[in-house]
């Protein structure tokens, strides 16, 4: 068995939620999974362009119960209402509940296993069949944290609520798994913002899986920021429902750690569900970044909208994947993605897997991927105004990122993101 599936063999041992709401065998069948099928390797098609040698043979202890604290600056400007994790534990000092709204219900997923009702954890007993999906099964087994957030029916939340993640060096590697659930109950809507940070640097891993449930006519905003340390490692799923005429609109900036890789996959259930999801991939250094996508179109006239932006520096690799299912009976769905990536170097690498697959009639779908450089023309235009050339590649990189954040409708949330992007592409032009 490799170091790193050793070292999570014993931290489930010593998994003191286990058992906690009637989950023991789930957890334990997972697991067994997990030992049984290893991890995947290149030849596993979901998994060719991000190989785990590297990662086998490492090995992480489980998150400490009492992480300690870390430097606050690190979430400064961090509105409330927001719940805060640190190093994979819930952070009761840095986290502020008190302006949620009627309606709304936000609590640590450790708290819901005190309860030890299995109605209010059911999300944990999913099961995940395939062999490549290894890191959803490794949660299933060992998650034992995260956010339960919950909107009644009919319920406007004004304002975004922010879920906040902390990674900070402690004693040797530690890995964490944490298991979210956002569930809008019908006519619903909310904004939603995922920090992903680090107070300092360190070489941990995240793995998080997080289910979006949304009843009919719900809408959520749902923003995630990935700016975690060099050295760390994130792995990430996000799995959405949509019933008739829900809507998700979705931004995923991934801007840090060294290994990332997340999943996002929506299954449109629902008669005119819709999924507009926005993204962008920013690799410098020795970086490895793997975003697939994943839309799934069962109900008539269902539509998606998938922008995805890439920016490749240094000796870095993206892989992109973009994959819409049309199923059949799905008539009248509209299906669009773009996938537009630009290397700023010659030693980095990007490549880009967009699949398209039709089994209705009376549709609309296009989808288009390309790599290349900055648009010589337009740097010639700008140095012949008198811009530095430096200057000049800046403005151009940072228009061909920021079109993404327009999928966000509130102005507070999306000046935020903005914030975070404009630092991260200044640090990509000094690497």
């Amino acid at each position: 068995m490799s170091l790193l599936l050793e070292g999570f063999a014993a931290s489930f041992e010593q998994l003191s939620a286990r058992e906690a709401a009637g989950l023991g065998p789930t957890r334990r069948a997972a697991l067994d999974a997990v030992l049984r099928d290893g991890l995947p390797g290149p030849r596993n098609e979901a998994w060719k362009y991000t190989p785990l040698r590297a990662l086998d043979r490492r090995a992480f202890a489980a998150a400490d119960l009492a992480p300690g604290g870390f430097d606050a600056s690190a979430i400064a400007g961090i509105p409330t209402p927001r719940i805060v994790f640190h190093n994979g534990r819930y952070d009761a000092v840095h986290s502020d509940l008190s302006g949620l709204p009627q309606g709304v219900s936000l609590q640590p997923l450790s708290q819901v296993l005190a309860i030890d009702d299995a109605r209010e954890t059911n999300f944990l007993a999913r099961r995940f069949d395939r062999s490549d999906e290894i890191f959803a099964r490794l949660n299933a087994a060992l998650a034992d944290e995260g956010a339960v957030l919950r909107v009644d029916a009919g319920v406007q939340v004004e304002g975004a609520i922010h879920f906040v993640f902390v990674g900070s060096p402690v004693a040797g590697d530690r890995a964490w798994h944490l298991r979210h659930l956002v569930e809008l109950r019908e006519g619903a809507s909310l904004t939603l913002v995922e920090h992903q940070l680090a107070a300092d640097s360190h070489t941990h891993l995240s793995n998080s899986l997080t289910h979006v449930h949304l009843a009919p006519n719900a809408s959520l905003s749902h923003a995630r920021v990935q700016d975690e340390a060099t050295g760390a490692t994130v792995l990430a799923r996000t799995d959405a429902v949509l019933a008739r005429a829900a809507q998700y609109r979705r931004i995923d900036l991934e801007l840090g750690a060294a290994l990332s890789r997340h999943e996002l996959n929506a299954a449109l259930h629902g008669e005119a569900a819709q999924v507009h999801a926005n993204g962008v991939l920013l690799a410098t250094g020795r970086r490895h970044l793997d975003t697939r996508l994943g839309i799934d179109h069962v109900g008539r006239d269902s539509q998606c909208q998938l922008t995805w932006r890439g920016l490749g520096a240094g000796r870095s690799r993206t892989a992109f994947h973009g994959g819409i299912l049309i199923r059949e009976g799905a008539d009248g769905s509209n299906a669009a993605l773009s996938n537009k990536n630009l290397l700023l170097n010659e030693g980095a690498e990007i490549d880009t897997q967009p699949v398209l697959e039709i089994h209705a009639d009376e549709v609309q779908a296009a989808h288009g991927a390309t790599v290349g450089q900055l648009d010589p023309q337009a740097m010639f235009y700008l140095r012949s105004r008198g811009l530095p050339a430096e200057q000049a590649r800046s403005l151009l990189t940072a228009a061909f990122c920021r079109e993404t954040l327009s999928v966000l409708e509130d102005e507070s949330a999306r000046s935020m993101l903005e914030v975070r992007l404009n630092l991260a592409l200044e640090r990509l032009q000094v690497v």
